[in-house]
């Protein structure tokens, strides 16, 4: 992931977290088909659809997506706030080689709010 997004830094690149219990097992890398990708992602759905699939039958499960910020702040924006949806999913940022992942929590309308969470690299 920290080598992706430093090899393309003028846009943010993006995948998926499979793992179980918080757990991420294995990275799957998408395809960024946002309009504009230098300030947004959107995983491509044929990439997330076959994701699914391909988890259901190993374990896994989609337990979250990572994506990278050329803004340099490895933090939720307020274009992910807008996004995000209190689903237990983890939110993984990367900007300026740092990596920081993030849970959302809604509290009715508006955007969402995060809130850090540890990860362990291994």
């Amino acid at each position: 992931m920290l080598d992706t997004a430093s090899a393309t830094p003028d846009v943010e690149v993006c995948g998926l977290l499979l793992g179980t219990g918080g757990r991420v097992e294995r990275l799957v890398p998408a395809r960024n088909v946002a309009h504009d990708p230098a300030r947004s992602f959107e995983i491509d759905p044929a990439t997330l659809l076959a994701t699914h699939r391909e988890a259901r039958g190993t374990g896994l499960a989609v337990i979250g997506h990572w994506h990278s910020h050329p803004n340099g702040r490895a933090e939720p924006s307020a274009r992910d706030a807008a996004r995000a949806t209190e689903n237990g999913q983890i939110w993984l940022i990367i900007a300026a080689g740092d990596m920081t992942a993030w849970a959302p929590h809604s509290s009715g309308g508006g955007p969402a709010h995060f809130h850090p969470v540890a990860i362990e690299v291994a």
